[in-house]
């Protein structure tokens, strides 16, 4: 799909740099993962305005080392505030990104605003388990460090629970294959904490 390029390079060079701002699990390497989940999926949208899409997950966790808890506002503000944008965008359409930006969290209550904010939502989940459970182990690591070994796996098995448990949080509206395929593993992880426990620690090495 084609991007703006004039918008392109200006969030290629002024806005992914400030990722080396955030922790590994939410870098620029996180983000350039959600532009290509969010690209795909805006192809299940009629009339999807690729810039739009594009822009919302550039900027949707440009917060996120400023404040974790509610990164997401902060983050739609920030680029709210960015007055480029007005050069590529209309006022309706910067509302319209900016609240995909606030709706993208998982543990949001209710649903995404928009399809644009479904879009974003979904691009975010995570479809490889490795890494989703590399990235919980280096949040509990930076987050509660005094932890022992045993307070860490529990940790990320409740997280994990909690997420993508039968009764969990993490939401999705639109067809992924990739994400079916994770779900289904992390299924067979939390039907079996041993096994949960074993993976975890062969992945993070501990």
């Amino acid at each position: 799909m084609q991007i703006n390029p004039e918008l392109q390079k200006y969030l290629t060079e002024k806005i992914l740099p400030e990722y080396a701002k955030n922790d590994s699990g939410h870098s620029a390497e996180h983000i350039e993962y959600v532009i290509r989940r969010s690209l795909a999926f805006a192809g299940q949208l009629e009339g999807a305005d690729t810039d739009m899409v594009y822009a919302a997950a550039v900027y949707h966790d440009i917060a996120h080392h400023i404040d974790k808890k509610n990164h997401e506002k902060l983050s739609a503000e920030i680029f709210f505030a960015d007055e480029q944008m007005k050069r590529f965008f209309t006022d309706e359409q910067r509302v319209i990104i900016k609240e995909a930006i606030e709706d993208h969290r998982a543990s949001l209550d209710g649903v995404p605003r928009s399809d644009y904010g479904k879009i974003l939502s979904s691009a975010d989940r995570s479809t490889d388990a490795e890494e989703f459970l590399r990235r919980t182990h280096a949040y509990t690591l930076k987050y509660f460090p005094e932890s022992t070994a045993d307070q860490i796996v529990e940790r990320a098995y409740s997280h994990t629970l909690d997420k993508y448990g039968r009764e969990g949080y993490a939401k999705h509206y639109v067809e992924d294959g990739e994400y079916t395929v994770f779900r289904k593993y992390i299924d067979t992880l939390l039907q079996d904490r041993a096994l949960f426990e074993r993976k975890y620690r062969e992945i993070n090495g501990f």
